[in-house]
Formats: structure tokens, sequence, C-alpha cells
């Protein structure tokens, strides 16, 4: 980057009506990368002629190598438009659900998102998920249209069958507008070719139209055929370039930090508004307290840790004293710095409205609030649409490697919250748990190129949810000293509540006074009786904490142990030890000793897993396995085959359209049978049929095969083969 792209970005920083922080989203290998080269091309930081080949931002040596984006990258870049200076602040996001982690975390940072959408394939399922993302972070959406050289030139559609073509995708991705945007915004967040927030064009050839572009340049799509038939693309992208078009609708429909904290802070922030920082981050005020939220966490080996995210409030600057309100620790800010791609620029100080990073916050998680005002609430966590499901046991070849392979697996963990680690210091074995299979594969070739751990890793293991089949009867549980009584009792939850939890209509997080009002509300839409919603405690791993008792002397001492005692539990079964899930735990009653000495940790916290226990084991503890929907695209012909081979797995299909000879089925498959069912599918239509994930669930794991799986996993982690009984006294 030259001095005078410097000194413009660190100008354009300090006027935060001028900022627009931007995300690219999109399907997997609908132009995501491609696209952003040509922003970059724009803004005079790569060549015109590299730009769409470069995939600048694909820095990674295994993105390199596999042609897909794997992380989610940051950079800064000057774009001048309208005779007005911009700071555009972009990251380019992955596209393959296995990835769809950093898609949500890169969401928290941004003000806007600009949605691809293949010419050709048009809306599909990733374009719905990385859109349910983005509305559920308050992202406002704009729509580009790319690959539309593939509809002039490969499939040869006139302009009238273009923009057929056009609207069924424009109306695709409003209807997705509709289904998940906030209410207040579900019209006026509508996109529209009339109003300039859709653009048309070809990222690899790096030309673009859009309503405004075509009223200014007098140009419109009988040009962009011209240019064909002179086979002169050259000349098509000189013409009318695609970030001049982009840029110009990211301008005017994406909002400023100014404008988009009035109503994202709404959602995203639960302190008191009227409060010195609730003030500073409505206005994206830099003279405000520093709230900075972490949205990416990457391990450099010189720099060591860089805590990447976004100034909603004060400024950042270099060597202050901070506070991390979720670690509830103090850190100091060593280094400041700008991303842009896999290099960094440093810098003394970062205002509000910006995307920055801090080198060296070791204690620091992607969803930290960090702070120079340590009585700030934390930010509202930030939720993942889809859980890892799947998981592998995995050891150093050399038992020497070990305290490196748990050391790295921590950074693993830390860089990519929905890789989720399991290390038993007892039993030697360590579990990665991750949304896929190309997830963990992914991580496993870090492991061993970048790390140099030979390592020797299980076959993939599902992850399945404990829950119960019924209500349970009052349970007590005994401290170890006997003077404590904990009565508690489980009951299964609703469909309609669990839903709610994993869409995030009911946030997962404790209920304190100044969110109960909102929680409370969320419960009772789900279905939950008003009195029992006002006493619910904590949301967590999708199970819900109630404390049902009454006129307690000593309860407000004991409930932070109950709670931590109930997060124990329900992260780890009666059963198997697997994670609990769609389970109501309610505290009725406690018998307490007076003297606070005899009601410590030791004694509440086993005397309340017990019980939890007990009550799930007498109600029945059944399992729940990880369900996915998916979407299979084929040629008619091989209908019969992809039936047969969804059938064969436990799946069953949920419908089935066709258009003009291609098949479209959504079927929904267990995870535990669909191992290898890319190459199988390929194999079923001779390498003509694709399948994309479309939505992911537990459904109760069927009667006959619930006794099996179960002693299955017991063995495999070592547990005592006979089914665990209630321990009742």
């Amino acid at each position: 980057m030259a001095k005078d792209m410097t000194s413009q970005i660190l100008e354009g920083m300090k006027v935060p009506a001028n900022i627009r922080n931007i995300g690219i989203a999109a399907h997997i290998d609908h132009g995501k990368t491609t696209f952003s080269d040509n922003l970059l091309s724009g803004a005079g930081m790569i060549s015109e002629e590299l730009a769409g080949k470069q995939r600048a931002l694909d820095f990674d040596e295994e993105e390199a190598e596999r042609g897909i984006t794997i992380y989610s990258a940051n950079i800064s870049m000057m774009h001048r438009v309208n005779e007005k200076d911009y700071l555009i602040n972009l990251i380019d996001t992955p596209g393959h659900v296995d990835f769809g982690g950093e898609v949500t975390r890169a969401m928290r940072a941004v003000d806007g998102v600009v949605v691809l959408a293949c010419a050709v394939e048009g809306c599909m399922p990733q374009t719905e998920t990385v859109l349910r993302q983005a509305l559920k972070e308050r992202v406002k959406p704009i729509l580009f249209i790319n690959k539309v050289d593939r509809l002039i030139k490969e499939l040869q559609l006139t302009p009238e069958q273009m923009q057929e073509r056009f609207v069924k995708i424009i109306q695709g991705v409003n209807k997705l507008i509709r289904q998940y945007a906030p209410d207040e915004y579900r019209e006026s967040w509508q996109v529209s070719v009339q109003d300039g927030s859709v653009a048309f064009g070809s990222a690899y050839q790096n030309w673009a139209l859009s309503v405004n572009i075509m009223k200014k340049k007098n140009f419109g799509f009988k040009d962009v055929y011209a240019f064909y038939e002179k086979d002169d693309p050259v000349g098509l992208r000189k013409a009318v370039p695609l970030h001049e078009a982009v840029l110009d609708s990211v301008i005017t429909h994406l909002p400023s930090p100014v404008d988009s904290q009035r109503y994202r802070i709404q959602k995203l922030w639960q302190g008191d508004k009227e409060s010195e920082a609730g003030k500073a981050l409505l206005t994206c005020d830099p003279n405000g307290p520093l709230i900075f939220v972490v949205t990416k966490v990457m391990i450099d080996p010189q720099a060591g840790e860089i805590a990447y995210g976004r100034v909603f409030s004060g400024t950042l600057k270099k060597g202050s004293e901070v506070n991390l309100i979720n670690a509830g620790s103090k850190a100091r800010t060593q280094q400041i710095v700008l991303a842009k791609g896999g290099q960094r620029l440093v810098v003394d100080s970062v205002p509000a409205g910006n995307i920055a990073g801090i080198v060296g916050m070791r204690a620091a998680h992607a969803g930290e609030t960090i702070t120079t005002d340590a009585s700030v609430e934390g930010f509202e966590a930030i939720s993942h649409l889809f859980e890892p499901v799947v998981s592998k046991a995995i050891e150093a070849k050399n038992p020497k490697d070990l305290p490196k392979l748990i050391e790295v697996l921590r950074g693993l963990e830390k860089e990519d919250p929905t890789l989720k680690v399991t290390i038993n210091q007892e039993t030697g074995e360590n579990i990665i748990a991750g949304l896929g299979e190309l997830h963990l594969e992914i991580k496993e070739h870090l492991i061993t190129r970048d790390k140099g751990i030979d390592i020797v890793t299980s076959d993939p293991i599902v992850v399945y949810r404990e829950s119960v089949a019924k209500e349970s009867p009052v349970l007590v549980g005994k401290s170890p000293n006997k003077h404590n009584h904990l009565f508690v009792k489980v009951e299964p939850m609703s469909d309609k509540m669990f839903d709610a939890i994993n869409s995030g209509d009911i946030a997962e997080t404790k209920v304190r006074k100044k969110n109960l009002k909102e929680m409370t509300e969320a419960l009772v839409t789900a279905g939950m009786d008003r009195n029992v919603a006002k006493k619910v405690k904590e949301v967590f791993n999708g199970c819900i904490f109630v404390d049902a008792t009454r006129g307690i002397v000593y309860i407000n001492e004991i409930i932070s142990l109950v709670l931590e005692a109930f997060r124990e539990a329900v992260k780890a079964g009666p059963l198997s030890r697997e994670p609990c899930g769609k389970l109501i735990i309610k505290l009725t009653d406690a018998k307490l000793h007076e003297d606070s000495i005899h009601r410590g940790p030791a004694q509440i916290i086993p005397a309340m897993r017990n019980s939890i226990y007990n009550a799930m084991l007498t109600a029945g503890t059944v399992l729940f396995e990880p369900i996915q929907t998916m979407r299979i695209d084929a040629p008619m012909d091989y209908l019969g085959n992809v039936s047969k081979l969804v059938q064969s797995i436990r799946g069953q299909l949920v419908d089935t359209e066709q258009d003009q000879g291609a098949l479209t089925i959504t079927a929904k498959v267990p995870v535990a049978d669909s191992f290898g069912f890319t190459s199988n599918l390929r194999a079923s239509t001779k390498g003509r049929g694709a399948w994309f994930l479309m939505d992911q669930n537990f459904e109760k794991l069927p009667y006959e095969l619930q006794k099996n799986v179960a002693l299955k996993i017991r063995q495999r982690k070592g547990l005592k083969e006979e089914e665990p009984q209630p321990q009742l006294d």
C-alpha cells in the first residue's frame, strides 16, 4: 500500500459519515473473492489485468490449493465517488457452509453486506444462510447478480430472457429479506433495480451495470451484447468498470456507522441507552468510552494473538489499559493494526466506526467486549446458526508432541469458535468437533502443515444430544455433607421454543434485571407461561433453567453455584456424557444449611448436578441425532437413483421439483449415515449430482436405535457399559 493511500486511510477513519463497513457474502463459487479483487483494483491496490484472477484476499496456502475461501479477510481502501472520498472497510467471507461461523462473526463488524447471486444458479441454500446471518445482526443487504457473461456466452439468452431470470433472482432475495429481516425493515430493505440497490455484471471480466450507471453513461444491455459480439471484454471493462456501479450502490444504499449504530445498538447491546456509554454507542462518538467488540482472533507466529473487531465507541489507542468484560480481566493494547489481506498496517489509534486489530490480547475471544470503562455492559454474544455435529478423536503420533498438540488445539478453538475442543487429561483423548467433514479436514491439515505435528485421527463421530421423553417427578439431590437438599424436575422443551433458541429469538444468556422484560416476552411468544417465564434464570446450550422456588432464605447466595452446576450438567448428560438439549430444568424447592460454610461450591454443585441427572434418568433419557436438510440437484433421469440413495441412509424425501429437465430434491438425512454422501451421489448420477446444506436440527433417534447408539458412545468414551440408573436414596 503506497504512503499516500495510507495517509488517505488515516484521514478517512476520522470521518464516520464517509465510512462504509461492508461484507461480501454468497453461496460457494458465486464469485465473492473475484468480486473483491475488482474493488481492490478500483482502489489502485492491484492491477486491472490481475483483478478477478489474483484472488488477493485468499492469502492462505490451503485456500490457494483448494480454490475456495476458508477464512474471512479484512482490508481497508479509499474510493472517490461523486468527488468525495470514502473509506471502505471490506470483509470477504467464505461461501462453504462448513465455514459459516466466519460469516456470522464478520457480520458483527459490518453495517452492510453485498450479497452475490450467480446469474445461472440463482438463489441457492447458502444465499439464504448468509442473508439470515446478516439480517440477524441488523446488517442491511444490497444485491449483485454475478456471472452475467455466462448467460450471454454459454446460454445465449436474449435480453428479454435474461431480464426474466434477473426478476426471479431478485424476487427470491426479497422473499428471504421479508422472512428474516427485523419487522421494521422487511419492506424498506427490499432490493430493486429501480432504486439502484441491485447491480448486474461479471466479476471475472470486471464489468457491471446498475440503473444509475446506465443513466449516467447512457449505456444498456444492448451495448453489453455489442461488446460480446465483437469479443471485446477489455473494452466493456473500460466502459463500465465493476467498482463504479457497485460502489455507487454501496455509498447510496448501505449505511455509515453513524446511521447504522442508531438501530444496531438497540439489538446488540442491552445496557442503559441513557448512560454515557449508551449515548456514545448510539452516536458512534469517538470521544466516548472505548467499546471494541472482538469478531476474529488470529494467532500470528511473530506477533502472537491479534484480536480483530469493530470500534463501536471511543478511540482505540496504542498502550491503553483496557478491561475485557467477559474474561473479567485487564490488559494493555500493545499495538494497533489495520488489516490489508494477509498483511498489517501499524497505526497509533483508530476512532469509532472502524474495523481494526489489537496485538497481544491473550484473553480475548470472538464476542469479547473490550472497554476502558469496567462498568460497561458487554455486547450480546455472537450466536452461530449451526452447531458442531461431527467430531474426531485426535492424538499425536509421537507422545512427546502431546503438550504441543494441546496448545495448538486450544489456539485453533480460539481462532474458530465453531470448533469445539474437549481434552480429557485422564484418558489422554482429545476430541475436536466441527460443522462438517471439510471443516475438520482443514484443521487437521493446519496441525500437520503449519505446526509440524504428526497426528492420528479416528473416523468421524457424530455429536448427539441428550434430552428426556417426558416430564419427571420432583427428585431431591443431597449435598455430600447431607446438610442441603435441592428439589428438581425436568421436562422436554417444545419444538417451537427450541427453534426460537436456535434462531436467536431467545438469546442464550443469563437473565438479569436489565434483560428480564425482553427475555420474558420472547419466552411467552415461544409458548411459555408468563409466570414461569419471569422465573427463568439462564438459557444455555439449548436448555432453560427456571428457579421456581418461593421464600427460600438463602437462595440468592447459592444461585450462582446452582447455575454453574446446571451448565456442567447440560454440557455432559447422564446417559453417555453427550451435551443436553431441548430441556427445561426447574428448581422447585431447597432446604439449605443456615451456615454459609456448609453450602459452598463443593456441596451445592454436586447436589444440583446429581439431582438433574437423577431427574433425567427417571423421566427416561433419550438421544437426539443431528439431521441435515439438504438440496440435491441432478438431471431428471436420476430421480430413482437419488431416491434410492437417500432412503438407503435412513433419509426421507421432503419435496421434488422439476424445471426443464433439471431435478431439485429437498431431503432430510441423518448426519450419522451421511459420511461419504458426496462420492455416493456422484456415483449414482455419473458425476452430475450435487448437494447443498439448507438447514440443520436435532430429531429424536428412532426408538430401536437408542440403546445400541448410547452403548457405542459409552464404550468409545471408556464409561461403564451398563445403562446408568438414577441414584435414589
